[in-house]
Order: structure tokens, then C-alpha cells, then sequence
């Protein structure tokens, strides 16, 4: 078996977990990897977490973003979350149990077992000729920058229909995962786990429809005028400008994140927002 560890960066403490981890396994037979990152400053071999995706476990120490990094290399990999005290609703494992958990896992895997998981959604955008990165979270297609001036005007579709249009800073499209994250900030509905769904969000209408909760398989298709360019930015971190008039069109795709172990406490962790 081989388990890969991804740790949040610049944390002391992240890292020393890792190496506890990392011995733990090593003692137990198992082949481990650990990114680049963490590797370095344990003084340890290092891998491209972009190389995760043949793992059979990845492990995640830190908080969301370090999950949503670590999710970017693992493909259909099982991740196993640690929390080390942020908001946490990826990470359901305390420091303190993350050994166990982990342990608990191998020894399914050894049995025959799967391992223990449950399917959260990834979306993507699409244009003519391009595809963007999928994104665990959200998906913002927006004008060249936030505030005055800086708008488009957009036409959000669902499925061929017209829901609204107008002038704003741009649309937003969350998972139910990103509904905490920063469509939150945009006063979007939170959604639970348990619930299968597409947010679509304006951001700064002039004027415009609430948010609005769309089922899962729905395409929503944004197209944005009024402007010399635009950015399609995925999870926050890819971006891709495009030329108005364009159509960007967002859909969920086929290859789910997996998240091992056992689940977070969706109300403990809203507690932890302030």
C-alpha cells in the first residue's frame, strides 16, 4: 500500500505530524510519500503532490486549503482530512486521532476492504476550445477586477433558461462544499453535506435575482458582455481570461473528490465561523 501525506505549509506542527505519521506507516510496511514542502523541512525525500493520484490514501494535515491543494493532486484518491483547529469542514480527524484513523484505513485496504469514503462534487467551466481547472469549492467568472468599473454584464442560464441578467461584478457557482467559503462572503446560502446542488450567486448586482440552489446536473451558463476581458478563476487559484461576448458554461464533472474516514460535524465547524 502506499499512503501520500500533504501538509499545510509553514506549520511547525503540521510537519512534525507528518514525520510521527510517516514513521508510523514506514514501521507498518507501508510506502509514503509527502509533498515537496514538507519534505524539505523534515529532511526527508520529496514528491509533486501532482503525482498523488497513484496513491491509495492521501493524507491532509492543515486546514481546507491545504485539503483543496492537496484534492488538486489526487484525482480519484480517497483523502483522509486532519483538522489542526481551523474552521475544518473538509477535516473531520483531530491531531490527536489522526494516527488511528489513518491506521484504521491500511488495515481496510489490507483486508480487501474499500476504504471507507463518501463523493463530494468538483464543477468545471467551459468555453469554446478550453476547459478550465475543476474546482472543488467554486467557480467565479467576473470582470477584470472587483468595485467601480470594473464590472460586466452578464446572462445566467440554468439549463437553456433565462434566470436573470443585468450588470455586476460577476457570478459565482459553489458547490455545496464552497457554499461555506467564499460564496458565503457574497451572502450566498450555506447548504449541508447532505444536500446535492449547484449554487448560483450574483456578486454586486445593480440589480438582479437571489441566489438560487439548482440540482447538481445542471449546466449554468453565464454570458458576459460590457467589457474588454474577463476571468474565469477556479477554487481561487486558476485563472483564465476570456474575450466578451462570451459563453461560459459550468457543470459538474466526472470525477468526484473522495473524502476517507469518518465525517466532519457540519454545525461544530459553522460554530467556528466568525
Amino acid at each position: 500500500m502506499q499512503v501520500a501525506i500533504v501538509a499545510q505549509r509553514g506549520n511547525s506542527r503540521a510537519a512534525y505530524l507528518s514525520d510521527d505519521l510517516r514513521e508510523r506507516l514506514r514501521e507498518a510496511g507501508v510506502e509514503v510519500r509527502i509533498d515537496a514542502k514538507t519534505a524539505a523541512e523534515l529532511g526527508v525525500e520529496g514528491h509533486p503532490v501532482e503525482t498523488f493520484a497513484t496513491a491509495d490514501l492521501v493524507v491532509s494535515i492543515g486546514g481546507d486549503g491545504t485539503f483543496l491543494f492537496a484534492a488538486r493532486g489526487a484525482g480519484g484518491t480517497p483523502i483522509i482530512g486532519v483538522n489542526l483547529g481551523e474552521v475544518g469542514f473538509l477535516n473531520a480527524v483531530g491531531p490527536e486521532d489522526a494516527v488511528e484513523a489513518v491506521m484504521a484505513e491500511v488495515e481496510r485496504f489490507r483486508d480487501g476492504e474499500s476504504l471507507t469514503h463518501r463523493e463530494v462534487p468538483r464543477i468545471a467551466a467551459r468555453t469554446d476550445g478550453w476547459t478550465g481547472h475543476p474546482a472543488m469549492n467554486e467557480i467565479v467568472v467576473q470582470g477584470p477586477r472587483r468595485g467601480h468599473g470594473g464590472g460586466v454584464g452578464v446572462e445566467v442560464r440554468v439549463d437553456g433558461s433565462l434566470y436573470t441578467g443585468g450588470h455586476a461584478d460577476g457570478v459565482l457557482v459553489a458547490t455545496p462544499t464552497g457554499s461555506t467559503a467564499y460564496n458565503l462572503s457574497e451572502r450566498g446560502p450555506l447548504v449541508h453535506p447532505s444536500v446535492e446542488g449547484l449554487v448560483v450567486n450574483e456578486m454586486v448586482p445593480d440589480s438582479g435575482m437571489p441566489p438560487l440552489v439548482v440540482a447538481p446536473d445542471s449546466e449554468v451558463s453565464i454570458t458576459v458582455t460590457d467589457a474588454e476581458e474577463a476571468v474565469v478563476v477556479s477554487d481561487g487559484r486558476h485563472r483564465q481570461y476570456v474575450t466578451p461576448p462570451t459563453e461560459v458554461t459550468i457543470a459538474t464533472t466526472d470525477d468526484p473528490v473522495r473524502l476517507a474516514g469518518p465525517s466532519s460535524d457540519f454545525f461544530e465547524a459553522l460554530g467556528k465561523l466568525d
